[in-house]
């Protein structure tokens, strides 16, 4: 079994990987799944926001928001991907699918779920089926890139 530093390493390593191939799918499928043209500000950038507001009691400044929604986004795939990482070491049935059931649980678990508990977004009732099918795709992308990434660093380092 590979040390503890290892495997968190390939994790979080994988999913910053994965979440640059989200963010590159997206760019390219949108136009497909109807999504783009909203001048609504992602979760990502609202859930940037609710931090800031809490820590420094003022909103991310306009100037900040597309980079704080990055930050937000890449150190959500990071750990997810370091406990992903570290539930396939225990059970390794959490690799499913190539990583394709955990990308699902994550767009169920975030979009569905996290998102509008916070008030980032509507309810899955008021999403439209397009919208469902964008963040599942987007997350099946984020799944599968983690465990492609996960696996690789994985047995380089073996």
């Amino acid at each position: 079994m590979p040390s503890l530093t290892r495997t968190l390493a390939a994790g979080v390593t994988g999913g910053l990987v994965a979440s640059l191939a989200m963010n590159l799918f997206q760019r390219v499928a949108a136009p497909a799944f109807g999504q783009g043209g909203s001048n609504d500000d992602p979760a990502t950038v609202k859930a940037a926001d609710s931090v800031t507001r809490r820590v420094t009691g003022e909103a991310v400044t306009q100037k900040h928001r597309e980079t704080a929604g990055s930050l937000v986004h890449y150190a959500t795939g990071a750990a997810l991907g370091a406990g992903y990482a570290l539930a396939a070491r225990r059970w390794p049935q959490t690799t499913a699918g190539f990583g394709l059931a955990y990308g699902v649980a994550i767009a169920t678990l975030l979009d569905d779920a996290a998102v509008p508990a916070f008030g980032w977004g509507p309810a899955p009732t008021d999403t439209p089926p397009a919208t469902h099918a964008y963040g599942l795709a987007s997350h099946a992308v984020f799944g599968l890139a983690l465990e492609g990434t996960r696996r690789g660093i994985e047995a380089a380092l073996d």
